[in-house]
Protein backbone atom coordinates (compact mmCIF):
# COMPACT_ATOMS: atom_id res chain seq x y z
CA UNK A 1 0.00 0.00 0.00
CA UNK A 2 1.27 3.12 -1.05
CA UNK A 3 1.71 5.77 2.02
CA UNK A 4 2.24 9.65 0.80
CA UNK A 5 3.62 12.19 2.84
CA UNK A 6 0.47 14.76 3.26
CA UNK A 7 1.25 18.30 4.42
CA UNK A 8 -1.36 19.23 7.02
CA UNK A 9 0.32 22.17 8.55
CA UNK A 10 4.53 22.92 8.78
CA UNK A 11 5.67 22.56 12.15
CA UNK A 12 5.44 20.27 15.20
CA UNK A 13 2.68 19.84 17.23
CA UNK A 14 3.05 21.61 20.11
CA UNK A 15 0.62 24.15 22.40
CA UNK A 16 2.39 26.80 20.91
CA UNK A 17 1.13 26.34 17.17
CA UNK A 18 -1.29 29.21 15.59
CA UNK A 19 -3.21 29.11 12.47
CA UNK A 20 -0.72 29.76 10.26
CA UNK A 21 1.62 26.44 11.31
CA UNK A 22 1.97 23.74 9.38
CA UNK A 23 1.73 20.23 10.78
CA UNK A 24 2.88 17.22 8.94
CA UNK A 25 1.27 13.61 9.60
CA UNK A 26 2.53 10.20 7.59
CA UNK A 27 -1.16 8.88 6.55
CA UNK A 28 -1.89 5.53 4.42
CA UNK A 29 -3.58 6.10 1.36
CA UNK A 30 -7.15 4.86 1.03
CA UNK A 31 -8.14 6.84 -1.97
CA UNK A 32 -10.84 5.89 -3.80
CA UNK A 33 -10.95 7.25 -7.07
CA UNK A 34 -14.21 7.60 -9.80
CA UNK A 35 -15.21 4.78 -11.58
CA UNK A 36 -17.80 5.02 -14.92
CA UNK A 37 -20.43 4.23 -12.31
CA UNK A 38 -19.61 6.53 -9.65
CA UNK A 39 -22.45 9.34 -9.04
CA UNK A 40 -22.14 13.13 -8.02
CA UNK A 41 -24.34 12.46 -5.02
CA UNK A 42 -24.06 10.92 -1.50
CA UNK A 43 -24.85 7.77 -1.62
CA UNK A 44 -24.90 6.44 1.87
CA UNK A 45 -26.25 8.39 5.34
CA UNK A 46 -24.21 6.67 8.21
CA UNK A 47 -25.76 8.63 11.10
CA UNK A 48 -28.83 11.10 11.47
CA UNK A 49 -28.94 12.90 15.14
CA UNK A 50 -31.26 16.18 15.00
CA UNK A 51 -31.81 18.22 18.08
CA UNK A 52 -35.20 18.37 18.94
CA UNK A 53 -37.12 20.80 16.29
CA UNK A 54 -40.58 21.33 15.11
CA UNK A 55 -40.06 19.39 12.31
CA UNK A 56 -39.01 16.61 14.18
CA UNK A 57 -41.32 13.31 14.07
CA UNK A 58 -43.63 15.67 12.29
CA UNK A 59 -46.14 13.69 9.70
CA UNK A 60 -47.13 16.39 7.04
CA UNK A 61 -44.33 18.91 5.97
CA UNK A 62 -41.49 16.64 7.76
CA UNK A 63 -42.53 13.39 6.05
CA UNK A 64 -42.17 11.18 9.45
CA UNK A 65 -44.41 8.45 9.73
CA UNK A 66 -44.36 7.22 13.54
CA UNK A 67 -41.91 4.60 12.92
CA UNK A 68 -38.90 6.08 12.86
CA UNK A 69 -37.92 5.15 16.71
CA UNK A 70 -34.53 3.53 16.14
CA UNK A 71 -31.97 4.97 14.60
CA UNK A 72 -31.35 2.75 11.67
CA UNK A 73 -35.13 4.08 10.65
CA UNK A 74 -33.93 6.96 11.13
CA UNK A 75 -31.06 7.21 8.74
CA UNK A 76 -33.43 5.43 5.81
CA UNK A 77 -35.97 8.25 6.81
CA UNK A 78 -33.01 10.48 5.73
CA UNK A 79 -31.74 8.82 2.77
CA UNK A 80 -35.07 8.46 0.89
CA UNK A 81 -35.87 11.83 1.82
CA UNK A 82 -32.93 13.53 0.02
CA UNK A 83 -33.24 11.06 -3.00
CA UNK A 84 -36.43 12.27 -3.61
CA UNK A 85 -34.49 16.36 -3.10
CA UNK A 86 -36.91 17.10 0.02
CA UNK A 87 -35.42 18.35 3.01
CA UNK A 88 -34.11 16.87 5.89
CA UNK A 89 -34.43 19.23 9.05
CA UNK A 90 -31.33 19.17 11.56
CA UNK A 91 -33.75 20.69 14.51
CA UNK A 92 -32.12 23.31 16.83
CA UNK A 93 -28.57 23.77 17.72
CA UNK A 94 -25.76 20.67 16.90
CA UNK A 95 -28.39 18.54 15.46
CA UNK A 96 -26.26 17.25 12.51
CA UNK A 97 -26.62 14.56 9.46
CA UNK A 98 -23.47 12.00 8.46
CA UNK A 99 -23.27 11.14 4.79
CA UNK A 100 -20.35 9.64 2.47
CA UNK A 101 -19.98 9.07 -1.48
CA UNK A 102 -18.83 6.19 -3.95
CA UNK A 103 -15.24 7.26 -4.47
CA UNK A 104 -13.34 10.86 -2.57
CA UNK A 105 -13.74 13.87 -3.34
CA UNK A 106 -10.41 15.62 -4.64
CA UNK A 107 -8.97 18.65 -3.31
CA UNK A 108 -9.22 20.97 -6.45
CA UNK A 109 -8.35 24.09 -4.41
CA UNK A 110 -11.52 25.86 -5.74
CA UNK A 111 -15.00 24.93 -4.96
CA UNK A 112 -15.24 21.02 -4.87
CA UNK A 113 -18.52 19.89 -3.85
CA UNK A 114 -22.35 21.82 -2.57
CA UNK A 115 -24.68 20.97 -0.15
CA UNK A 116 -28.37 21.96 -1.05
CA UNK A 117 -30.61 23.88 1.53
CA UNK A 118 -33.50 26.63 0.63
CA UNK A 119 -32.31 29.98 1.69
CA UNK A 120 -33.53 32.62 0.69
CA UNK A 121 -33.26 36.54 1.82
CA UNK A 122 -33.75 37.01 5.07
CA UNK A 123 -34.09 33.19 5.98
CA UNK A 124 -30.67 31.37 6.56
CA UNK A 125 -30.19 28.79 8.86
CA UNK A 126 -26.44 28.49 8.93
CA UNK A 127 -24.94 24.63 9.60
CA UNK A 128 -21.37 24.21 9.71
CA UNK A 129 -19.35 21.78 7.05
CA UNK A 130 -17.23 19.68 8.66
CA UNK A 131 -14.92 16.84 6.84
CA UNK A 132 -13.35 13.72 7.56
CA UNK A 133 -10.81 11.97 5.36
CA UNK A 134 -10.79 7.75 5.84
CA UNK A 135 -7.43 7.26 6.56
CA UNK A 136 -8.06 3.62 8.04
CA UNK A 137 -10.17 2.43 4.96
CA UNK A 138 -12.42 0.94 6.36
CA UNK A 139 -15.26 2.87 5.06
CA UNK A 140 -16.50 4.27 7.89
CA UNK A 141 -16.59 7.88 9.51
CA UNK A 142 -14.47 6.67 12.56
CA UNK A 143 -11.28 9.42 12.39
CA UNK A 144 -11.12 12.55 13.09
CA UNK A 145 -13.30 15.45 11.75
CA UNK A 146 -12.21 19.13 10.54
CA UNK A 147 -14.50 22.07 10.52
CA UNK A 148 -14.34 24.37 7.13
CA UNK A 149 -13.44 27.62 8.01
CA UNK A 150 -16.11 29.96 7.23
CA UNK A 151 -16.53 33.92 7.56
CA UNK A 152 -17.12 33.85 11.30
CA UNK A 153 -14.32 31.25 11.84
CA UNK A 154 -11.68 33.16 14.65
CA UNK A 155 -13.97 36.10 15.27
CA UNK A 156 -14.46 36.69 19.44
CA UNK A 157 -18.38 36.06 19.48
CA UNK A 158 -17.92 32.30 17.80
CA UNK A 159 -17.79 30.09 20.49
CA UNK A 160 -15.60 25.96 19.83
CA UNK A 161 -16.82 23.36 21.42
CA UNK A 162 -20.35 24.72 22.60
CA UNK A 163 -22.46 22.16 23.89
CA UNK A 164 -25.95 21.81 24.37
CA UNK A 165 -28.26 19.41 26.55
CA UNK A 166 -31.98 18.62 25.48
CA UNK A 167 -34.64 16.70 27.80
CA UNK A 168 -37.06 14.72 26.98
CA UNK A 169 -40.70 16.28 28.11
CA UNK A 170 -42.43 14.50 30.54
CA UNK A 171 -45.86 15.27 28.88
CA UNK A 172 -46.73 15.40 25.16
CA UNK A 173 -47.07 18.62 23.36
CA UNK A 174 -44.70 20.72 25.35
CA UNK A 175 -41.88 22.67 24.51
CA UNK A 176 -37.74 20.68 25.12
CA UNK A 177 -35.85 22.23 27.95
CA UNK A 178 -32.20 22.74 27.28
CA UNK A 179 -28.91 23.50 29.34
CA UNK A 180 -25.38 24.66 27.52
CA UNK A 181 -21.83 24.61 28.52
CA UNK A 182 -22.13 28.25 28.80
CA UNK A 183 -24.46 28.71 31.83
CA UNK A 184 -27.68 29.62 29.85
CA UNK A 185 -30.40 27.23 29.84
CA UNK A 186 -33.93 28.21 27.32
CA UNK A 187 -36.66 26.14 25.24
CA UNK A 188 -37.38 25.00 22.06
CA UNK A 189 -40.49 26.21 21.87
CA UNK A 190 -43.89 24.10 20.85
CA UNK A 191 -45.41 25.79 18.22
CA UNK A 192 -49.26 24.05 18.32
CA UNK A 193 -50.59 26.35 15.57
CA UNK A 194 -47.93 24.62 12.90
CA UNK A 195 -46.72 21.09 13.76
CA UNK A 196 -49.06 19.11 16.68
CA UNK A 197 -47.44 16.16 16.63
CA UNK A 198 -46.47 15.41 20.74
CA UNK A 199 -42.78 15.47 20.16
CA UNK A 200 -40.35 17.46 18.96
CA UNK A 201 -37.32 15.32 20.75
CA UNK A 202 -36.59 12.42 18.86
CA UNK A 203 -38.38 9.00 19.10
CA UNK A 204 -35.15 7.23 18.19
CA UNK A 205 -33.47 8.92 21.11
CA UNK A 206 -33.79 6.57 24.20
CA UNK A 207 -32.15 8.60 26.52
CA UNK A 208 -33.93 11.22 28.70
CA UNK A 209 -31.70 13.85 27.53
CA UNK A 210 -28.62 14.31 25.26
CA UNK A 211 -25.87 16.31 24.10
CA UNK A 212 -24.58 17.93 21.27
CA UNK A 213 -21.07 19.73 20.65
CA UNK A 214 -19.96 21.99 17.98
CA UNK A 215 -19.25 25.40 16.52
CA UNK A 216 -21.72 28.54 17.45
CA UNK A 217 -22.15 31.15 15.47
CA UNK A 218 -23.67 34.91 17.13
CA UNK A 219 -27.33 34.74 16.01
CA UNK A 220 -28.42 37.37 13.49
CA UNK A 221 -31.64 36.95 13.26
CA UNK A 222 -34.20 40.18 14.23
CA UNK A 223 -38.09 41.06 14.55
CA UNK A 224 -37.70 43.47 11.71
CA UNK A 225 -41.75 44.65 12.67
CA UNK A 226 -41.14 44.93 16.46
CA UNK A 227 -44.59 43.51 16.92
CA UNK A 228 -43.22 39.76 16.59
CA UNK A 229 -44.78 39.48 13.44
CA UNK A 230 -41.93 39.50 10.76
CA UNK A 231 -38.47 38.23 11.90
CA UNK A 232 -35.46 38.04 9.37
CA UNK A 233 -33.07 35.61 10.10
CA UNK A 234 -29.77 37.33 8.15
CA UNK A 235 -27.27 35.70 5.86
CA UNK A 236 -23.59 35.30 6.40
CA UNK A 237 -20.63 36.06 4.04
CA UNK A 238 -19.92 32.30 3.41
CA UNK A 239 -18.55 29.09 3.99
CA UNK A 240 -22.22 27.23 5.48
CA UNK A 241 -24.96 25.33 4.76
CA UNK A 242 -28.42 26.70 4.06
CA UNK A 243 -27.39 30.10 4.32
CA UNK A 244 -28.06 32.93 1.35
CA UNK A 245 -24.41 33.81 0.85
CA UNK A 246 -23.90 36.83 -1.69
CA UNK A 247 -20.39 34.14 -2.15
CA UNK A 248 -20.35 30.61 -2.44
CA UNK A 249 -24.32 30.26 -3.52
CA UNK A 250 -22.58 31.38 -6.99
CA UNK A 251 -25.53 32.66 -7.97
CA UNK A 252 -27.30 35.96 -8.09
CA UNK A 253 -30.25 34.69 -8.25
CA UNK A 254 -32.46 36.29 -4.70
CA UNK A 255 -34.71 32.79 -4.80
CA UNK A 256 -37.72 34.41 -3.80
CA UNK A 257 -40.17 31.02 -4.12
CA UNK A 258 -37.80 29.29 -1.75
CA UNK A 259 -36.38 26.67 -4.15
CA UNK A 260 -33.65 24.09 -3.37
CA UNK A 261 -30.38 25.89 -3.58
CA UNK A 262 -27.06 25.10 -2.93
CA UNK A 263 -23.74 26.66 -1.09
CA UNK A 264 -20.60 25.10 -2.66
CA UNK A 265 -17.36 24.73 -0.24
CA UNK A 266 -13.46 24.23 -0.61
CA UNK A 267 -11.77 21.44 0.98
CA UNK A 268 -8.80 23.76 1.16
CA UNK A 269 -10.86 25.74 3.87
CA UNK A 270 -10.71 22.75 6.63
CA UNK A 271 -9.00 23.72 10.17
CA UNK A 272 -8.11 21.40 12.86
CA UNK A 273 -9.61 22.16 16.19
CA UNK A 274 -6.87 24.56 16.84
CA UNK A 275 -7.61 27.20 14.15
CA UNK A 276 -4.50 25.38 11.96
CA UNK A 277 -4.61 24.56 8.26
CA UNK A 278 -4.93 20.97 7.34
CA UNK A 279 -3.95 20.30 3.41
CA UNK A 280 -6.13 17.00 2.94
CA UNK A 281 -5.88 15.87 -0.60
CA UNK A 282 -9.42 14.47 -0.49
CA UNK A 283 -11.91 13.58 1.55
CA UNK A 284 -14.79 10.81 2.21
CA UNK A 285 -17.26 12.33 3.99
CA UNK A 286 -19.32 15.20 5.36
CA UNK A 287 -21.27 16.28 8.41
CA UNK A 288 -23.58 19.19 8.40
CA UNK A 289 -24.69 20.79 12.58
CA UNK A 290 -26.60 23.19 13.12
CA UNK A 291 -24.39 26.21 13.88
CA UNK A 292 -26.74 28.84 15.76
CA UNK A 293 -28.68 28.65 19.18
CA UNK A 294 -31.63 30.52 18.15
CA UNK A 295 -35.33 31.20 17.47
CA UNK A 296 -37.40 33.70 16.11
CA UNK A 297 -41.20 33.96 18.08
CA UNK A 298 -43.40 32.04 15.62
CA UNK A 299 -40.97 30.97 13.52
CA UNK A 300 -39.49 28.40 15.76
CA UNK A 301 -36.08 27.55 15.81
CA UNK A 302 -33.29 28.23 14.00
CA UNK A 303 -32.98 24.91 11.90
CA UNK A 304 -30.43 23.96 9.05
CA UNK A 305 -32.49 21.96 6.40
CA UNK A 306 -30.50 20.00 4.05
CA UNK A 307 -31.67 18.36 0.76
CA UNK A 308 -28.55 16.53 -0.50
CA UNK A 309 -24.66 16.89 -1.39
CA UNK A 310 -22.88 16.41 -4.72
CA UNK A 311 -19.23 16.43 -5.93
CA UNK A 312 -19.28 19.49 -7.77
CA UNK A 313 -16.33 18.29 -10.26
CA UNK A 314 -18.85 15.88 -11.70
CA UNK A 315 -21.73 18.16 -11.93
CA UNK A 316 -19.38 20.46 -13.81
CA UNK A 317 -18.17 17.83 -16.31
CA UNK A 318 -21.70 16.64 -17.35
Amino acid sequence: MKKYLYLLAAILITSSCNSDDVITEELEDHYRAKTATSVAEQTIVFEYTPAPGQFINETKTGGFDGSQTTPEAAIEYATQRMKEELFVSLGGFGGYIVVGFDHSIDNTGSYDFGIKGNSFGGSSEPGIVWVMQDKNGNGMPDETWYELAGSETGKPETIQNYAVTYYRPEEPQQPVRWMDNQGNSGEIDYLKVYHKQDYYYPLWIKEDSYTLTGTCLKARNYDASGKGTYWVNDEYDWGYVDNFSPIDRLTEDDNYNASVNANYFKISNAIDANGNKVDLKYIDFIKVQVGVNAKSGWLGEISTEVFGFFDYSMIQAE
